[in-house]
């Protein structure tokens, strides 16, 4: 089986070594382009497993800032810190704050270590004919010698938010219900107030912020809806600024630090495909979807993923089946599934924090532990914050009893508190 991966971000390369792994010749088509900042510097605890699995945790952890926990600050009298070491070993004990570029280059390196053809070109697809959906174009096929200017079994968009793909076959998208603009940059001589490697999530007066501390620097950024944002300047860069000096804690943090990046931009990012596969292609991570930056989901589902694929490639490793594109495009149909689910699934859990529930409830649940503490009631506390940790850090967003739980909590366990005073605008 040959197959050609679009993409050289953290989908295309994990495929490619878990494939190439496997015994399946795989063709890496890397366009070189590396922008100096990426969202998605923050990982969630269940990714630690993948980068075990992938032989790069050791790499990764060499040039990244371990992340023990988060802090949620909903109000001057609501900040709620989670260390993920209290739901172990439910829970890997960390996660990592990582600089992308460098993240996504050991990753390149692993690929190619596995044994993946990398080619330094950008790939172009074209509508296919027959029982193929799509081919590689004739340019791309002459810039790959591996694939002997024949078409691969299996074309994968690993383009990201390009969805070369979907642009090409014409696939819609569901879009999520926000339309926030995120504007971030690299701080130092920031006067940090937390431990080490905590990330902080902050309600703002519209929207809400990020500061991630990596081993050097720290990320700061804001999440405004597109109606709101035009209000804090005309630029990136003013924008950032102006959220900076008018937020109290934002000031205290970053108001004298040094800005020592660029300032990027993302927008239009709660999407789904309407459909991730098809006779003789598939989609993985952002090109299939990507939910929110709450809760740094991204980079963990872009290595799931892959994972996914992988396994269901796995009959036609070695010859054991024919790979066709119909029994190819069987094959994946579980995967396209699942993933579905798992994005909807973020989605829901993501919800909540914006719509005031999950702050509704920790408040409830700071009342009632401080009425009258027990035992019992430490016990019941712990396992609900247990099963929101066992879903917000990726270990299991689709179990369904954490779902359940949550959403009966979330129903009936606020306690007279109002998410609608705690809701993101």
């Amino acid at each position: 089986m040959r197959v050609a991966i679009l993409g050289a971000g953290p989908s295309g390369c994990a495929l490619g070594i878990l494939l190439a792994r496997a015994g399946i010749d795989v063709t890496l088509f890397d366009d070189g382009h590396r922008p100096e900042l990426i969202v998605g510097e923050s990982l969630v605890p269940a990714i630690v497993p993948l980068l075990r699995k992938l032989g790069v945790e050791d790499e990764v952890s060499a040039f990244s800032q371990v992340k023990p926990g988060v802090s949620f600050v909903w109000t001057p009298t609501d900040r709620f810190s989670f260390t993920f070491a209290r739901f172990a070993p439910t829970v890997p004990p960390y996660a990592y704050n990582i600089p992308r570029p460098r993240f996504d280059e050991a990753l390149v390196g692993a690929a190619v270590k596995a044994g993946v053809h990398r080619v330094a070109a950008r790939a172009r697809v074209i509508r296919g004919t027959g029982s193929v959906e799509l081919t590689l174009a004739p340019e791309t096929l002459a810039t790959a010698p591996s694939l002997g200017g024949g078409q691969p079994d299996l074309i994968v968009d690993a383009t990201g938010r390009t969805r070369l793909v979907a642009r090409v076959l014409g696939i819609p998208a569901r879009m999520g219900p926000r339309s926030d603009v995120a504007h971030f940059a690299h701080f130092q001589g920031n006067a940090w107030d937390d431990a080490p490697g905590q990330v902080v999530i902050r309600r703002l007066d519209t929207g809400w912020s990020w500061c991630i501390p990596l081993r050097d620097r720290l990320s700061v950024g804001i999440v405004v809806g597109r109606d709101d944002v035009v209000r804090l300047g005309g630029s990136p860069e003013e924008r950032l600024a102006r959220a900076i000096a008018t937020d109290p804690w934002l000031r205290t943090i970053a108001g004298g630090a040094q800005r020592v990046t660029s300032v990027a931009s993302y927008s239009n990012y709660q999407l789904v495909s309407e459909r991730g596969h098809g006779p003789g292609w598939v989609m993985v991570g952002d090109a299939f979807g990507f939910v929110d930056p709450m809760l740094s989901p991204g980079v963990f589902l872009a290595l799931r993923s892959p994972e996914l694929v992988a396994a269901a490639l796995e009959p036609f490793v070695a010859g054991r089946a024919t790979p066709s594109p119909d029994a190819v495009a069987r094959a994946l149909t579980p995967y396209a599934a699942r993933f579905t689910a798992q994005l909807d699934a973020w989605t829901d859990l993501i919800a909540y924090f914006y719509d005031g529930r999950m702050a509704a409830l920790f408040r409830a649940g700071r009342e009632w532990m401080g009425a009258e503490p027990s035992v019992w009631k430490r016990a019941a506390q712990t396992h609900i914050e247990r099963q929101i940790a066992i879903q917000a850090s990726g270990v299991n967003v689709l179990g369904g009893y954490s779902r359940r739980f949550l959403r009966a909590m979330g129903r009936h366990g606020l306690r007279g508190v109002d998410p609608a005073v705690l809701v993101i605008r």
